[in-house]
């Protein structure tokens, strides 16, 4: 690798053993970056989506403005207030009919498409705004957009929600309104496929039984760099690379654990997290990894799927959280949702927005840079209502946003707005000017 003295190219990668690493972005960039105009902040975009619907009267504001009481469920989003603006009163659309409306929440809830009544693989939605951002920013990086989640439902078939196919629950991401893009719940996998290092099960099963880091193919090439940058540039580096070990570090624990447990490491993925935590945590760090590298722009995650037979004991909810979701308006039970509505807040707080934010980036930290749109397709879950609902946006979005705020977008004849208003202006921050997208009847002010 040829380094000058004055300056960095904006791609430049670290490079071992079937490695090859993108670097944060540099003050030794920027010379040559200003030269291509490219010097601007990089935007990127993350969307994370929650199932069931949530406890409205515990995450609506009952204020507007940006002097709102910050609600239980959104607390754990305190710190983050000045970058966070909630919107109330949205619909998705309401002319899906096909299944109970499970499928339907999550298929669309970033298209604000109509989903065709199938159970079978013949699925179709609508194209998402994800990939829409993709295409735009998207195709300057190693990957296009990362989709991530914590369960495989990919082997489901037939209908797993009254007539709506599986192929609708497995995903939020859609590259076309008939491709469906998988999730990734293997976070080993998405390291390597990230960075490279190990490409069959028999090499990857064989690293994730060595101490040896991935870093240590690569150090030799970050020290000669760093004998050539400023301090500052030195310091982002080493912070750069810890994160990395960090990562590496978490993922190995994890599959220590398992052998210790007595797992069988040929038969079952050595990478898969038991504890639900650990798992979301190490996703989430490959997301913003994958952002400090420009490795990919645009990421997806999903908590969990709709339909899903997930427990939360480590919280107090021993139950699934589909049937604590229908808590027939008894107070305790809508208080257990609750929980689990905040529990999942608590986890995109500490473990994303605020490691975006003491990621530095330019102009600011990587959260700065970033649109987060976080939430659910679905309002009450008792009933399964996608009318009204509530979404969050997180994030500068390299300064174009509106600081904190709630914003009830109610119509004046008391219908709610379509959520895709918002997602056509999420859309215009990227440069992706619609006319129009699913049932959209215009915008919704997020700037």
């Amino acid at each position: 690798m040829f380094i000058t003295k004055k300056s960095l190219p904006r791609r430049t990668v670290l490079k071992g053993a079937g490695v090859a690493m993108g670097l944060p972005m540099l003050e030794a960039m920027i010379p040559a970056a200003s030269a291509q105009d490219s010097a601007d902040p990089q935007l990127r975009f993350a969307s994370i989506y929650t199932p069931h619907g949530v406890i409205l009267d515990e995450y609506v504001p009952t204020t507007e403005g940006s002097d709102y009481e910050m609600t239980q469920i959104l607390k754990p989003l305190e710190p983050f207030r000045d970058q966070m603006q909630v919107f109330s009163n949205m619909k998705l659309n309401t002319d899906n009919i096909t299944g109970s409306g499970h499928a339907t929440s999550s298929c669309t809830w970033m298209s604000g498409a109509i989903a065709k009544d199938t159970s079978g693989a013949d699925v179709e939605a609508g194209k998402t705004i994800d990939q829409m951002i993709a295409d735009q920013i998207g195709q300057d990086t190693p990957l296009p957009s990362l989709e991530l989640a914590i369960e495989d439902a990919g082997a489901m078939i037939g209908a797993c929600d009254g007539t709506s196919s599986c192929g609708y629950i497995n995903t939020i991401s859609w590259a076309e309104a008939t491709k469906p893009l998988p999730m990734e719940i293997n976070p080993r996998v998405v390291f390597e496929r990230m960075f490279g290092y190990g490409a069959t099960t028999a090499e990857r099963l064989s690293r994730a039984q060595t101490d040896k880091s991935l870093l240590d193919s690569i150090m030799v090439s970050a020290a000669n760099m760093e004998s050539r940058l400023g301090i500052r540039d030195q310091q982002r580096i080493n912070d750069f690379l810890e994160n990395v070990r960090e990562v590496e570090r978490r993922i190995g624990n994890l599959e220590s654990r398992m052998r210790e447990q007595g797992s069988n490491l040929s038969a079952a993925p050595v990478e898969i997290p038991e504890l639900y935590d650990d798992h979301v945590r190490t996703q989430f760090d490959l997301m913003a990894l994958a952002f400090q590298t420009d490795t990919t722009r645009v990421t997806s995650m999903m908590l969990s799927r709709e339909l899903n037979q997930r427990t939360y004991p480590q919280i107090g909810v021993p139950e699934q959280h589909h049937g604590v979701s229908h808590h027939g308006y008894n107070p305790e039970r809508e208080q257990l949702h609750a929980l689990i509505n905040t529990y999942h807040a608590k986890l995109v707080s500490d473990y994303l927005v605020a490691k975006l934010a003491d990621i530095e980036d330019v102009n600011g930290s990587l959260l700065d840079n970033t649109v987060i749109y976080y939430g659910a397709g679905m309002g009450d879950g008792n009933v399964h209502s996608k009318d009204p609902l509530s979404n969050v946006i997180i994030g500068g979005g390299a300064g174009q946003l509106r600081s904190g705020h709630h914003t009830d977008v109610i119509a004046e004849n008391g219908d709610s707005t379509p959520n895709a208003n918002l997602l056509l202006s999420i859309l215009d921050v990227y440069g992706i000017h619609l006319d129009e997208l699913g049932h959209s009847t215009g915008r919704i002010s997020i700037t």
